[in-house]
């Protein structure tokens, strides 16, 4: 029994221990089972938040994606609403231009009926009066055609001139009235006196014994002082004082420096003479320099070719019509800024254009042709634009102006040069008879320089005593007379003086 229970026992322990380890199974099965659902509900939820995320995302770049693409829908919108407004803008331009064209045309078309329809009478008119003056005058029909072809011709000339004239009136009459406005815009806003300039010079003495000694023994001192300087030096009864007479203010000025300087030195001999005047040529090349520079300083124009700044100095010397050709320039430069700043134009371009619409002035008298040519190739050389250029060269309307600046400053001169008192036409007819004297006098072979003084009633000239002899030298002077003679229109007589001098020169050491 024991025996039994024992068993009964052990049995009942395996059974309990078996139920027991299959209740421990089957309680971690259901444990990884839940644990599993807890994973898998986990998984789930992170993928659905990671898909939320996701999808948001999503929409956010879409609605990024939609705003770039409207943005750029509205501004390629603008773009073709503005290019669409340009355009209706510019057919309206053309438009426009389109009418004005047709219109001239029209004019221009109704001038050449009216032209034709003239030249058809005058041709009915020819015949008739062939036949007639085959009558009258027993001519021939040749001779009679040839006659009548010269009356027709200034008939047909002066009709269509009188109709182009009618056209370009009527054309101008409204830009008459827009020109006027900016001319007295401009010259009201611009006021500079107007100083008359003079072809002497008075230096003062101490006393009237220095006239004594200016003169020189036997006149030497004042001979050389005339030869050098080439002015006329006058010694009259005016107390204390000298007259220095010359149509070129730059000799001029030269002599009257030199004059005053050995006044104050006292030493007056013909080297000390030669020395000074030296002397006075630099300081004078340092006022056309110091002119020049000023001149662009007013105006406000800048970079300019040092050398085209030399000639502007030169203007300083220069008189026109009686006016300073420098101070006349720079009116000239402040008259056309201005205006083409009220029409809209490039004023520092014109500005540049009036202070140098002259520079040919500086040295037409050395050079042929017009100042206005001469200038333009002086601007060329020296690398100014070439609206510069033009401007210069058409200030005259020696060529046709091509540009609103090149109008300005023909404009501007005329403003300047329309001032009271700007314009005296016998010093300027004075002045350019002594240069052509002077010019004719230079023209012959072996002349070295030659001065027109007197008031141009004398001309003295030097030539190279290596190339002229004494024979040749009265040779020269009647061939300058003739030459004078034939080519200038002058009162009274002119007396030409030629001047041979060899000098020989050592130096004690």
């Amino acid at each position: 029994m024991e025996l039994i229970y024992i068993l009964l026992a052990i049995a009942g322990g395996l059974g309990a221990g078996f139920l027991l380890r299959t209740l421990q199974t089957k309680l971690g099965l259901d444990r990884a089972k839940e644990e599993a659902q807890e994973i898998i509900g986990k998984a789930k939820e992170e993928a659905e938040t990671a898909r939320r995320e996701a999808l948001i995302s999503a929409k956010e770049e879409i609605l990024k994606e939609r705003q770039a693409l409207e943005q750029e829908i509205n501004r390629k919108k603008k773009e073709l609403e503005n290019l669409e407004l340009r355009l209706l803008r510019r057919e309206e331009t053309l438009e426009r231009r389109l009418d004005q064209l047709e219109q001239k045309e029209a004019s221009l078309q109704k001038i050449k009926e009216e032209s034709e329809r003239a030249k058809r009478q005058i041709d009915e008119l020819k015949q008739q009066a062939e036949k007639e003056l085959q009558k009258v005058a027993a001519m021939t029909e040749e001779e009679a055609r040839e006659q009548l072809l010269e009356k027709v011709e200034k008939t047909l000339e002066y009709e269509v001139g009188m109709k182009i004239k009618e056209a370009e009136t009527q054309a101008k009459k409204e830009s008459e009235r827009v020109a006027r406005e900016i001319v007295a815009g401009a010259i009201q806003r611009y006021a500079a006196e107007f100083t008359t300039e003079h072809t002497v010079s008075v230096v003062s003495l101490p006393n009237d014994e220095m006239k004594g000694r200016i003169i020189g023994r036997e006149g030497r001192n004042i001979r050389t002082f005339e030869l050098v300087t080439g002015v006329d030096l006058i010694i009259d009864d005016t107390p204390e004082a000298v007259i220095i007479s010359s149509f070129d203010p730059i000799r001029r000025e030269i002599a009257r420096i030199a004059l005053e300087k050995l006044i104050l030195d006292g030493r007056i001999h013909p080297a000390r003479i030669e020395e000074l005047i030296e002397k006075a040529k630099v300081q004078v090349e340092e006022k056309i320099l110091q002119e020049g520079e000023q001149a662009l300083f007013d105006t406000g124009v800048k970079n300019i070719n040092p050398e085209l700044v030399k000639y502007l100095g030169k203007l300083y010397f220069r008189t026109s019509y009686g006016q300073n050709v420098l101070q006349h320039s720079k009116e000239v430069a402040y008259f056309a800024g201005m205006m083409a700043a009220e029409l809209g134009g490039n004023a520092t371009l014109a500005r540049r254009a009036g202070l140098l619409h002259d520079i040919g002035k500086a040295i037409d008298h050395d050079v042929e042709g017009s100042h206005a040519q001469i200038g333009a190739e002086l601007a060329s050389r020296y690398q100014e634009k070439p609206e510069i250029i033009h401007a210069i060269e058409a200030h005259h309307e020696e060529v046709e102006a091509r540009t609103l600046e090149a109008a300005l400053v023909q404009a501007a001169d005329a403003i300047s040069a329309s001032r009271p008192g700007a314009r005296r036409e016998s010093i300027e007819a004075y002045i350019k008879r002594l240069e052509q004297l002077e010019k004719i006098a230079n023209s012959f072979e072996g002349v070295e320089k030659s001065y027109a003084i007197q008031a141009g009633r004398e001309v003295r000239i030097i030539v190279k005593p290596e190339k002229i002899d004494d024979v040749l030298s009265a040779k020269l002077a009647r061939e300058v007379v003739n030459k004078v003679e034939k080519e200038l229109e002058y009162p009274g007589q002119i007396k030409i003086t030629v001047i041979r001098e060899t000098r020989a020169v050592e130096y004690a050491k």
